[in-house]
């Protein structure tokens, strides 16, 4: 998978796509959301969608029976009905070697005939300052819009979707009316852990995890750490190895590398622990109840507001606010 354009700028988000295949466009086709690195507090996320006509379920499936039969699950009674067969059943790619994802990919790959793709990789700033923003923007809320974004930009290129299964976030109840609502002219079934339910569900996944599994191990650092201990585990809060780069990593002043998602509990309260407090001059502190009142901005004759003092960092080295320009 090529990644270049996410290794130019990692810092936002990144739209990677497959040609669409022909029969795409002229057949009905079903399309499989899902995502990898929703958890981790290290990395990007990445959604992605995984397509192919309804003709062609059991040639997708047949890509995946091939590998080790120890690391499928199997649900017979859940199937997709496709013009002359019925497939059921797929593979969880949690329980896939990293290795095996990538040779999935591979075989994917060389089935453009009839197999598409798409994904978003949604950098850890970009999901940090979402999150940490003054108009709060939940990881649900970004799980929910990518994942219909990227149906959308399936039906822009002209895929003839008409049904789609997605792995869910929150209720599925709630996600499936949403969805089918924006989407009502297709047949939509949100479920969880579709990947292990659902072959097209169980492509989209794997497609998903390799994107992450690339851009994790070749995350190009803005910071210039380039040289440093890359050895920071699964990317998970509770993985000690994970704890420990963190608290390698934390700069008192600025924080983590971009690398690093901030708006985690794991990341807060390790600046919480080895980071110098900060005050900034246009805030308030997340600590006071409420609002400041209107007339605490008009002070009577002769009050006086208590001066905000500068850190020691900033007074040892003779920096202050500059106001202007």
């Amino acid at each position: 998978m090529d990644l270049s354009e996410l290794e130019r700028d990692n810092t936002g988000r990144c739209r990677l796509s497959s040609p669409v295949p022909a029969a795409c466009r002229k057949e009905p086709c079903v399309l499989g959301v899902d995502e990898a690195g929703r958890g981790p507090v290290l990395g990007p996320m990445v959604y992605a969608i995984c397509y192919c006509p309804l003709s062609h379920l059991a040639d997708l499936e047949a890509l995946k029976v091939a590998g080790e039969p120890q690391v499928w699950v199997w649900e017979p009674e859940v199937c997709v009905w496709g013009r002359d067969s019925r497939v059921c059943a797929g593979a969880d790619s949690k329980t896939l070697l990293e290795s095996e994802r990538e040779r999935l990919f591979a075989k994917m790959e060389e089935n453009r005939d009839f197999v598409g793709w798409a994904l978003d990789v949604l950098s850890p700033n970009l999901i940090s300052t979402s999150m940490l923003g003054r108009v709060k923007y939940n990881l649900n809320s970004l799980s929910h819009d990518t994942a219909t974004g990227l149906i959308q930009y399936a039906l822009d290129q002209g895929v003839n979707v008409t049904q789609v299964f997605v792995d869910t976030v929150g209720m599925p109840e709630t996600y499936q009316a949403r969805l089918q609502q924006s989407f009502p002219g297709i047949e939509v079934t949100v479920k969880a852990k579709a990947d292990a339910l659902y072959p097209v569900v169980s492509a989209a996944s794997i497609c998903a995890k390799v994107a992450r599994d690339q851009a994790v191990k070749k995350w190009k650092f803005v910071e210039k750490l380039q040289d440093s201990d890359t050895d920071y585990g699964s990317g998970y809060p509770n993985d000690p190895k994970t704890k420990a780069w963190l608290k390698e990593h934390v700069e008192p002043v600025f924080g983590f590398p971009q690398f690093v998602r901030f708006s985690w509990r794991t990341a807060q309260t390790i600046l919480e622990k080895e980071a110098e407090d900060v005050i900034w001059e246009d805030s308030t502190p997340e600590d006071q109840e409420g609002l400041r009142k209107i007339t605490s901005y008009f002070l009577s004759e002769g009050s006086q507001a208590r001066p905000r003092t500068s850190h020691r960092y900033f007074l040892e080295r003779g920096l202050e606010s500059a106001t202007s320009l």
